[in-house]
């Protein structure tokens, strides 16, 4: 009983520690961005979300994937993603990396573990919504965290002016 204790007492200290030097972290997916419209497709396992998992009808994890985008604020495009971009700026652990009048391309960090999830955002003129995706670096198996912190942008998106 006690060696199995000093055992997960060890894991724990040894995951930490991985995490601390930036072991949990990942790479930065060299194929994200619009291209031709669209945003990358959702991952093949059940740790990402996407407002254009529709797009792709025969992917394994469309319907785990699927989510709403957000909708345009009143004015149109500049003035929804400067509020998209303040919300943005006030969560922890969310760090914008890439910015353009038509996308956006933020980190979330996780507080103890340092996982990096990839969250990115494009105006989509045509259907007048910001199109989300957001997808994390490492595992199979999100356990519903990048749909929560994408509910919890839209929901303080929609909360603001």
């Amino acid at each position: 009983m006690k060696i199995a204790f000093y055992i997960v007492l060890a894991a724990i200290v040894l995951a930490l520690v991985a995490a601390q030097v930036g072991l949990l972290s990942g790479q930065r997916p060299g194929d994200i961005g619009v291209k031709d419209g669209r945003l990358k497709p959702p991952s093949g396992t059940r740790n990402s979300v996407s407002s254009q998992a529709g797009l792709y009808p025969d992917h394994p994890q469309r319907a785990y994937a699927t989510i709403d985008p957000l909708p345009f604020k009143q004015g149109g495009a500049a003035p929804s993603f400067k509020a998209l971009d303040a919300v943005l700026r006030g969560m922890p652990g969310v760090s914008i990396v890439e910015q353009r009048p038509d996308y956006l391309y933020a980190q979330a960090q996780t507080r103890w573990l340092k996982f990096i999830d990839d969250v990115e955002f494009w105006v989509n003129p045509a259907n007048g919504v910001i199109e989300v995706r957001s997808a994390s670096r490492l595992g199979q198996e999100d356990f519903g965290v990048n749909r929560k912190r994408i509910e919890a942008i839209r929901t303080a998106y929609l909360a603001g002016p």
